[in-house]
């Protein structure tokens, strides 16, 4: 029993990174045989994987028709960034009231440490990274693991975006410091306890991105679709 558990859970972490990554098109139908083969692997776990990744949003079920990846719009890509300000908005208020002064401390320690890191030579991946983590970090000071959990979720699902997002403003010599600036902010607030603008703060910073969603939609297509013509 534990061997299968292993093997779905490992066919599941490998579907998962493919359909975060688009390594399926958007609105492509999934080949159940192809995957089965390419992950050496037998169709009841390929089918297990895939519908939780239907749950999870990744990818969507037409009945008679089978698995498809999720679209890929602005529209969509909008609905995602409007649910993480109202998980991060409450989640930051929520901090404010159940955050430990040790553990705010301990947070604010960690942006110091690695606010050199934010530099112009780092690579997209490295200050997705962080930024991640710094968020992560903040949702759990809030206690709410259901929070933290859809956090998690919806950072899964823009990743591709808002990798290509901060390509494109590494490439346009945008200051990458103003993200650990907008971070401590936010934490300041938060150690001061003053929920409104902890709130003010995180919804400016994560707004702030949003409105590159749309170029950032209209680069994915480029990258996912030119090399294959």
């Amino acid at each position: 029993m534990a061997k299968s558990e292993s093997n779905v859970d490992r066919i599941y972490e490998a579907l998962r990174r493919m359909a975060a990554d688009f390594a399926f098109k958007p609105d492509a139908r999934i080949n159940e045989s192809a995957l089965a083969q390419q992950l050496d692997a037998s169709r009841t776990p390929i089918r297990e994987a895939l519908n939780r990744l239907v749950a999870e949003g990744f990818l969507t079920f037409q009945s008679g028709r089978g698995f498809f990846c999720r679209s890929l719009s602005p529209e969509l890509v909008m609905d995602l960034y409007e649910a993480r300000v109202a998980v991060e908005v409450e989640a930051v208020r929520l901090a404010c009231a159940r955050g430990s002064d040790q553990a705010i401390a301990a947070l604010t320690r960690e942006l110091d440490e690695i606010a050199p890191d934010y530099t112009p030579d780092a690579d997209a991946e490295s200050l997705l990274a962080m930024d991640e983590r710094f968020h992560g970090q903040l949702c759990r000071l809030s206690g709410n693991a259901e929070l933290c959990r859809i956090l998690a979720n919806l950072n899964d699902r823009i990743r591709y975006l808002r990798l290509i997002d901060l390509r494109r403003l590494r490439e346009t010599a945008s200051d990458e410091r103003t993200m650990v600036s907008a971070h401590r902010g936010i934490l300041d607030a938060v150690a001061r306890r003053d929920a409104d603008e902890a709130a003010a703060r995180m919804r400016a910073h994560i707004e702030r991105r949003r409105e590159g969603a749309t170029q950032a939609v209209r680069d994915a297509y480029a990258q996912l679709y030119v090399p294959d013509l």
